[in-house]
């Protein structure tokens, strides 16, 4: 029984029968860019060491292919003899000293594979990759089989806890499942029986290379969200042969990479998933694990109490706050780093060939580089800015032992967080701005809201250190009539709350362009634990009689309560600046609103009766009530200038430093950075 009185279901240890569990955090297999490469195993090793310091009762590797022709991407992780399996112990030691335990992730890209060697039940190119694979034979099935198995028993050799068999996604074992990509008519193709024999076949071959007191954890999609998926009596059928051949435990995978409903972006209510899983659990009598956007304590505890799992996985949580598991068990919610699902330094990165990190947590995968150290000699030290990049440094500054003042001329911290924050879908940065407000009174920082610095007042307060982290005003682009009452900007949209009537014309297609299209396309508050209105809006069958969860369901939209048009002057297609894992689903949730996209703009002037435009020289007037410019930033930088003729060292950070792109994973990389080292 769990002791915990706080969270007692989450800390409740696992009995698997031959091991425990301490608790019932598994944190999931996420890809860093550590993996592919041994003079990265160092920092691959410090990366977990710290996760299972942290408390986590069970972790995940990100994925090892078991052979060539499994890769990700040329030369990437692979597990598939003595030699590779030996630079494993470093990690595995790593985590057995911290009291940890760890699964090596098995997974075969298939035809998701980045190489000209991928492989496949069927020649089928995926949408999301370049090369067609080659259709594997019979013979070449059966080796696959046995790559598998041996990629556990060294794993096992590496000294890890156990294996986790990536059956979902869309990779390799899944593309056997589902007719979607099977169009084979042999053993292996066919009826579902056929179809399912590749799993089956690899769990059992692992087991019995195993034996029976090494974990098997087979990650099992369990809604395919693309056509001819699954359907979910063929579902059932596969968890209980898969129970029967062998696995520990059953972790839950939502929808293909291909797939287009969102699964994991920050617009995804929390834990909108877990429903899934629980329809599951009378169907097998081995632990199950939930997952997807489950991202603090509270929701993780709800799951569990809902009887919707055995276990939760939290991927992203741990990245950004390795300590999450100590925290929460010591009731110190408050000070957790929480995952904002953002992706823009995780899986962006990785889908750029870039080592993941963290936008919130910098640290993240870089462990080993960015720590904090106490300093030689306390500095007194005046941070101007409450936005991202001044809390970040403040913080850090106030942990290596300096004295900080941290000025914010408005009545509350957060800066341009404070306005992301009140985007639907983007609620999840208010938990950001608790974080560091926490942390704030932790660390000792004096904070003085409503108070503009001068350059007189931090001239007399014997400073040896001046960051400025005052951020960026919004730019009004040269149009004739800028000024009309119509016109309003974004801060003033957003964040003052300014009335916008029926017709809008946004200026300018980036980021802040698509936040206010959102904003405004919506109708009183949305809210990130509406599961039913989200899986209303994506087509999603919660009855799962639909195949894939998805098929002949037909989406429910609330129209948008305004005509929206939104204007670019670039040609190229609008939103090509956003993210790379999550500008899609941007561009399509705007699509559903009935939301208009013009590029190649020129904008002619604004008075009484609209916007006047031209586009290849065609004039054009929109009839509209609203302007809202978004045309940029520029940085707020009134301050540097006086402050640097005073002979005060001054520092830059974030917004003020570089105006050209809102990017908050610079700014608090940057606030962490002169943290650390002034």
């Amino acid at each position: 029984m769990s002791m915990n009185k706080h969270y007692p279901l989450l800390f409740e240890p696992l009995d698997l029968g031959f091991t425990i569990l301490k608790n019932r955090i598994l944190m999931g297999s996420m890809h860093t860019g550590l993996e592919d490469r041994k003079k990265h195993f160092p920092k691959l090793a410090q990366y977990f060491a710290e996760r299972a310091r942290g408390g986590v009762g069970l972790m995940v590797t990100g994925g090892f292919a078991p052979n060539r022709s499994g890769w990700l991407a040329p030369f990437a992780s692979k597990l598939s003899n003595r030699l590779e399996a030996k630079k494993h112990l470093l990690v595995t030691d790593a985590v057995h000293r911290e009291g940890g335990k760890i699964c090596l992730q098995i997974l075969h890209a298939g035809r998701y594979g980045y190489t000209p060697l991928s492989v496949a039940p069927s020649r089928l190119k995926s949408p999301i990759t370049p090369f067609k694979p080659r259709e594997l034979s019979s013979k070449a099935i059966r080796k696959q089989i046995e790559d598998f198995a041996l990629c556990a028993r060294l794993a096992q050799k590496a000294n890890y806890d156990g294996v986790e068999v990536m059956g979902s996604e869309g990779y390799l074992i899944n593309e056997f499942l589902v007719e979607h990509t099977n169009k084979r008519r042999d053993e292996w193709g066919g009826n579902y029986e056929n179809r399912m024999r590749f799993a089956v076949e690899i769990v059992k071959a692992i087991r019995a290379a195993v034996g029976e007191k090494f974990i098997i954890i087979f990650r099992l999609s369990m809604l395919d969200l693309v056509n001819q998926g699954s359907s979910w009596n063929e579902i059932v059928l596969l968890a209980r042969a898969i129970e029967a051949a062998g696995a520990t435990i059953i972790n839950t995978g939502i929808g293909w990479h291909e797939a287009r409903i969102p699964t994991i972006a920050t617009m995804v209510p929390r834990a909108a998933y877990t429903w899934v899983t629980k329809k599951l659990k009378n169907e097998v009598s081995i632990p199950l694990v939930t997952t997807n956007r489950i991202n603090t304590p509270e929701v993780a505890e709800k799951v569990l109490s809902d009887g919707h799992a055995d276990m939760v996985s939290m991927a992203r949580p741990l990245l950004a706050d390795p300590e999450f598991a100590l925290k929460a068990s010591a009731g110190r919610a408050l000070e957790i780093n929480s995952c904002i699902a953002c992706n823009q330094a995780c899986l962006d990165h990785i889908f750029s060939m870039q080592r993941a990190t963290c936008l919130v947590n910098p640290r993240a995968c870089y462990e080993k580089e960015l720590n904090i150290k106490p300093a030689q000699t306390v500095k007194r030290i005046a941070v101007v800015g409450a936005g991202p990049a001044g809390l970040a440094c403040s913080i850090v500054a106030a942990q290596c032992g300096h004295e900080v003042v941290l000025y914010e001329s408005s009545s509350e911290i957060g800066g341009q967080f404070g306005i992301a924050q009140r985007i639907p879908g983007k609620e999840e940065f208010a938990e950001t701005i608790r974080y560091f407000s926490t942390q704030l009174g932790l660390v000792g920082v004096e904070l003085r809201l409503n108070h503009k610095a001068t350059c007189e007042e931090l001239k007399s307060e014997a400073l040896d250190e001046v960051v400025l982290a005052s951020g960026v005003v919004p730019r009004t682009p040269p149009i004739p009539g800028s000024s009309h009452p119509m016109v309003l900007s974004y801060v003033e949209a957003i964040k003052k709350q300014k009335h916008v009537g029926n017709r809008v014309a946004v200026i300018g297609a980036g980021g802040i362009g698509f936040d206010i299209a959102e904003f405004l396309s919506h109708s009183g508050e949305s809210s990130i634990l509406d599961v039913d209105n989200f899986l209303q809006e994506w087509g999603i069958d919660k009855t799962l009689e639909a195949r894939s969860g998805t098929e002949g369901i037909v989406s429910k939209i609330e129209p948008s309560p305004r005509e929206i048009t939104v204007l670019q002057r670039k040609t190229t297609k609008p939103g090509t600046g956003l993210g790379k894992t999550t500008g899609w689903i941007h561009r399509l949730a705007l699509q559903k609103k009935e939301v208009k996209f013009l590029s190649g703009v020129n904008y002619e002037k604004i008075d009484d009766e609209g916007l006047h435009i031209s586009i290849d020289g065609e004039a054009k007037l929109l009839e509209v009530d609203n302007v809202i410019i978004c045309a940029g930033q520029e940085s707020n930088r009134d301050l540097f200038d006086e402050l640097e003729t005073s002979g005060i060292s001054v520092h830059l950070i974030g917004g003020v430093k570089l105006a050209s792109e809102l990017d908050a994973k610079r700014a608090i990389r940057e606030g962490w950075e002169l943290g650390v080292s002034l």
